[in-house]
């Protein structure tokens, strides 16, 4: 069963709106939804580890009578490791190797300096006590969502990492305790939903309260990370998967169908464009996808997606489709062209950039060392991808020598009188030497 996927040209009347209707996103719950995961939160703020056993029972359709149910011990995630059938072990443990050694290249140490007079200055760079790592659960499973969130927060030096992950009718999915274990998860509980966000957010008897939740989930979780934003910490809200390929029409027509497929198949409002200067080639594709779309599992999932939210894109040349790449700003970026790193420095506004033919953006999301948990909807323009820095603190340093307390009182006497804030000139002045 064949179906139409969504042509664009830049050249037509109406391309501007036609580009700004295929990127609309509305990532706002509605008001239902806000009210009951305002309700959840208020319930764990208040009355802790008993509204938690009550909505785990009762959304997750457990039969559970105390938190000490709903957490999983570390001899129980090492034991899922070491039993893991060898080949996933081994390629699990490969990939937590590469992403914890991408992300210790970002690790930031303290710095400071002395000015002529004595002076110090500087910045001391602390990482956080204790985070929260939410993981979606069930047969939605992603042990790759475990290694990305808590191996950059233990390289950054966090000392508890807890992690929640849902296990819908009690289903335990052991590549995800097995990842915990990989990635340096410290207690894990397996409670999900705005219960599990209100529970690390508030703390409760049991679960201890954390000063970051990092992780994605449904909109219930995204709408408890919003309403506890405050209290603490949170990377983003993030909206459906997506990607943008780059194509000069040289790279096999099947290889781009199938990157195209790989963002659609995690969900029907995900969203898969490829943009390219050769018409010719774009049919090519297009016929890749006709071709390949029942050979796949997710067939339903990833028809909706193409038909719904996908696009091919004519432009009429490469200086349009970077200038379109920085306008979308997506969160996966493939640049299938011959001469990839010249065009990556021309783009502004990419959460991942996957350079070359052989790039696929699959391998970014397992194993190729950086961060998969990217800015989504065009919110690259100005975020960046969960790192080590996400989970690092900066303090400033300040220690002032009889001198330079001197001269910058004076400096700071003016502008304080200027603010009629006399306190704060005279605090400065008494440090004046006569």
């Amino acid at each position: 069963m064949s179906f139409q996927m969504r042509m664009l040209d830049s050249q037509q009347a109406n391309f501007t709106q036609a580009m700004d209707d295929l990127l609309s996103w509305e990532s706002v719950s509605d008001h239902q939804v806000q009210q009951t995961v305002l309700d959840i939160l208020h319930q764990i703020k208040s009355r802790g580890d008993e509204a938690v056993v009550e909505y785990s029972n009762r959304f997750d359709h457990l039969q559970v009578n105390s938190m000490a149910q709903l957490e999983i011990g570390q001899e129980q995630l090492k034991e899922a490791l070491d039993t893991l059938p060898e080949e996933r072990r081994v390629a699990l443990l490969e990939a937590a190797e590469r992403v914890r050694r991408y992300h210790e290249k970002q690790r930031t140490e303290s710095w400071q300096y002395q000015e002529a007079d004595g002076t110090v200055l500087g910045q001391q760079v602390t990482p956080m006590d204790r985070v929260g790592i939410y993981v979606p659960g069930g047969k939605a499973a992603y042990p790759s969502s475990v290694l990305m969130n808590a191996i950059p927060a233990h390289v950054a030096g966090v000392n508890e990492i807890i992690m929640v992950v849902p296990t819908p009718a009690g289903e335990v999915n052991q590549l995800v305790l097995a990842a915990a274990a990989a990635a340096g998860v410290t207690r894990c509980f397996t409670i999900g939903g705005a219960q599990a966000v209100a529970a690390l957010a508030y703390g409760t008897e049991t679960v201890p309260k954390v000063d970051k939740i990092v992780g994605p989930g449904n909109i219930y979780v995204a709408t408890a990370k919003r309403f506890v934003f405050g209290e603490v910490g949170i990377d983003m809200i993030a909206g459906p998967s997506e990607i943008l390929v780059v194509c000069d029409g040289k790279t096999d027509p099947d290889w781009i169908a199938m990157d195209l497929f790989s963002q659609a198949e995690h969900d029907e409002d995900a969203q898969s464009i490829l943009i390219s200067w050769d018409a010719d080639y774009l049919k090519q594709v297009e016929a890749s996808i006709q071709k390949l779309l029942p050979t796949m599992e997710r067939e339903a999932i990833i028809r909706a997606s193409l038909s719904g939210r996908g696009a091919l894109v004519k432009v009429q040349s490469e200086d349009e489709a970077i200038e379109l790449a920085n306008r979308i700003a997506p969160e996966h970026l493939e640049l299938s062209v011959e001469n990839p790193e010249a065009m990556a420095k021309q783009i502004r506004h990419a959460g991942a950039i996957f350079m070359g033919r052989y790039t696929a953006e699959a391998l970014g999301d397992y194993c190729a060392g950086p961060n998969h948990v990217l800015p989504t909807s065009g919110t690259a323009r100005f975020s960046s991808p969960l790192g080590v820095y996400d989970f690092q603190k900066r303090s400033s340093l300040i220690m002032c020598s009889a001198d330079g307390a001197s001269e910058m009182g004076k400096i700071a006497s003016v502008l304080a009188r200027g603010e009629s804030l006399t306190a704060h000139a005279r605090s400065a002045e008494y440090r004046i030497k006569d």
